[in-house]
């Protein structure tokens, strides 16, 4: 697929991947639509894409959306498709780290959610449409831990674990459509996304990072080739392959990821309250659209 082509619904936009991801879909020639919760770092972002970066102005949009509403997905999917998107980029997600006794109900329900739920609930609600384009993508941004586990990613690895599952599985099922389903795991990535621990961690473990933009490039590379995965860097894509062939070879191979864990704090008692906004009504949907940049 050209990216000249693409129109890019993106969500988590305005995160340190988002960015650099936007920056570099338009660059080539992408139309990108940011999506996330703040206004104003939207109209931020949008403004130095048209007037630093040389954009044209009709190439870029913006649509304040909060995915941990669902009664927000089919507007969001509504105005996506009133713009001819094309592609579906899931960008936005949680972090989680720590020792998996440590996390309380809340947290771990909100991990799953955001990473998992609402990337499924958003493409139901936008497949139609891209049905009946020429040519549709949707790519899953999960991480190598979607299919290598390490300790102290236990939750996280849950929700990109079902990503990847969810992306692997409906890549199958429309393979006789025109949409195509990708998933894209990076690898530890220098962003605001990690936490101090898991900085500490990273250094504990001498684990390689890459920057935004080595993941925003490979995300370019899916979209022109096809693939239907690719993972991000060595030896995380090796270990990958093998895991996928013998998972038990490796466990012996993370004892210093184990010991590099800070010590255990335990959770409040059991408790769960609503972590997802099922009910109440999204703004006016003609409200949150992009105004002059």
């Amino acid at each position: 697929m050209k990216i000249s082509d693409c129109k890019v619904l993106l969500t988590g936009a305005s995160g340190g991947i988002g960015s650099a991801c936007a920056q570099r879909l338009v660059q080539a020639g992408a139309s990108v639509m940011l999506t996330g919760r703040s206004p104003a770092r939207l109209a931020a972002q949008a403004r130095a894409l048209v007037r630093e970066g040389g954009v044209p102005r009709e190439r870029v949009e913006w649509y304040v959306t909060d995915l941990t509403r669902v009664t927000s997905l089919e507007p969001l999917a509504q105005v996506a498709a009133e713009w001819q998107c094309n592609v579906l980029v899931h960008g936005a997600g949680m972090p989680a780290f720590g020792r998996f006794e440590s996390f309380d109900a809340n947290t771990m329900a909100q991990v799953m959610y955001l990473n998992l739920f609402s990337p499924m609930l958003l493409t139901q609600a936008l497949m139609p449409h891209l049905r009946q384009q020429a040519q549709a993508r949707v790519v899953c941004i999960g991480s190598v831990l979607g299919r290598l586990g390490l300790p102290g990613y236990s939750v996280y690895s849950a929700s990109k674990f079902g990503l990847r599952g969810f992306a692997e599985a409906l890549r199958r099922e429309v393979a006789d459509s025109t949409v195509q389903i990708q998933y894209l795991g990076p690898r530890s990535t220098r962003t605001e996304f990690n936490s101090e621990a898991a900085q500490r961690y990273n250094q504990a473990t001498r684990t390689a990072m890459d920057d935004v933009d080595t993941v925003a490039q490979a995300l370019l590379r899916l979209l022109e080739r096809g693939e239907a995965e690719r993972f991000l860097g060595f030896p995380e894509a090796l270990a990958v392959r093998l895991n996928g062939l013998a998972p038990s070879l490796l466990d012996g191979a993370f004892a210093t990821h184990r010991r590099s864990l800070d010590p255990l704090e335990l959770p409040p008692p059991l408790a769960l309250s609503p972590v997802v906004d099922f009910t109440s009504p999204p703004r006016d949907a003609h409200s949150l659209r992009a105004q002059e940049l």
